[in-house]
């Protein structure tokens, strides 16, 4: 079946920087539009930021002009790089890959990856 699978989360002080990778398998991962979300315990999933399938991206306004999406169709795997870290960052951070067809919705998650920021 689908796979996401995301790495690189971790412990990091205030202003420090992380780099997250999902990679993804049995999917045409091109066809596909993907996001990083993120959880807080007792809080609703919310987009960090997606990137779609032409390379369109968009951002939380929390997170603009810190964070980066980036996809590489050829190796199957999206990433995050996250600038400038505060602990209000700090959450479980997830993968979604998503495609609409007239017939259906695929929509993918990973197991996620916790981040947390703390001095």
């Amino acid at each position: 079946q689908v796979q996401l699978v995301e790495s690189g989360g971790g412990l990091v002080q205030p202003g420090g920087s992380l780099r997250l990778s999902c990679a993804a398998s049995r999917i045409t991962f091109s066809w596909y539009d993907m996001g990083w979300y993120r959880q807080v315990p007792g809080n609703q999933r919310e987009l960090v930021a997606g990137i779609t399938s032409k390379d369109s991206t968009t951002y939380a306004d929390s997170v603009k002009g810190r964070f980066t999406i980036s996809r590489d169709n050829a190796k199957n795997s999206l990433y995050l790089q996250m600038n400038s870290l505060k602990p209000e960052d700090t959450a479980v951070y997830y993968c979604n890959a998503a495609r609409r067809t007239p017939q259906r919705l695929f929509d993918y998650w990973g197991q996620g990856t916790q981040v947390t920021v703390s001095s």
